[in-house]
């Protein structure tokens, strides 16, 4: 199972104790995938479009808690105009008034993934997003994710706006507002293993440019000492500048600090740089 669908597994199992929270989160599967028609005998119906079958389910729990109403049973004209008076039309932009409480927005926000929310696998990036079919509704899903603090954001896609979040912890951050807490941890267990992961390959990186930029420096030392030893002769060095090329060319993989370590004086890293880099000038003069 994908981790999008672990998540709405989890959701789909959330049933909230308040009739007013099983309220707004029916209102959100109504608005997102919710319709109402007649059968062949002229008799209200209402469903979830949807393939989820844990999503009717849902829906249909839903249903049975607040109105009283069973899945595949035909509704009384009085059920359907309470129905209506409630949610509006199945499709429609969800009533405000069912969310103005932070639980009830969470419950909503809950519905609103079940129905037409999706995530893509952490392992591979961060991206959540819900599909809308109106402008409208995605607006107030967005308004809704802002108040909470969680930046989310809208696009067109074809005929559809899409609300977003790319932030690994902003969607920790939703997950949590939504009340999924086993996917959120799991999402936070593979975000603190990809951070890991990163954080050494960059100093494994980082390790082997030093390395590298090491070598390179040395060969270059290595290669000007020669061309004063072949030309001029290190004995005709100052002092210092003969000790240091001297231990160069015994040892041409030590660092630095090393190199001070073998001179008599010791002498430290700042020095032992100063000297090579004399000996790097005096040898441009002698290339020409």
């Amino acid at each position: 199972m994908s981790f999008s669908g672990e998540v709405k597994e989890e959701l789909a199992k959330r049933i909230s104790p308040a009739r007013h929270c099983q309220l707004a989160e029916l209102a959100a599967l109504l608005s997102f995938c919710g319709h109402m028609g007649l059968d062949e005998n002229g008799r209200y119906t209402i469903g979830f479009q949807t393939e989820n079958e844990l999503i009717v389910r849902k829906g249909f729990t839903l249903l049975k808690k607040t109105f009283n109403i069973e899945s595949g049973a035909e509704m009384s004209g009085e059920q359907t105009e309470l129905l209506c008076g409630k949610f509006g039309m199945p499709g429609d932009p969800a009533n405000p008034m069912l969310m103005k409480n932070s639980c009830c927005q969470r419950a909503f926000l809950r519905g609103a993934f079940l129905a037409v929310g999706s995530m893509s696998d952490p392992r591979k990036g961060y991206h959540l997003e819900f599909v809308c079919d109106g402008q409208e509704k995605a607006r107030q899903l967005r308004g809704m994710i802002q108040g909470f603090a969680i930046d989310a954001k809208v696009i067109l896609r074809k005929k559809y706006y899409v609300v977003y979040l790319k932030e690994g912890a902003g969607i920790v951050d939703l997950l949590g507002v939504m009340e999924a807490p086993l996917s959120l941890m799991n999402l936070e267990n593979l975000r603190i293993l990809k951070e890991v992961r990163n954080s050494v390959n960059r100093r494994v990186n980082c390790e082997a440019a030093n390395i590298t930029k090491t070598v390179n420096a040395a060969s270059r030392q290595i290669e000007d000492i020669e061309i004063l030893r072949d030309r001029l002769g290190l004995q005709n060095l100052p002092e210092n500048l003969r000790q240091i090329a001297q231990v160069r060319l015994e040892y041409p993989d030590a660092p630095l600090k090393e190199l001070g370590e073998y001179l008599d004086p010791p002498v430290g890293k700042s020095g032992v740089n100063h000297r090579l880099r004399k000996l790097s000038e005096l040898a441009e003069k002698w290339r020409m």
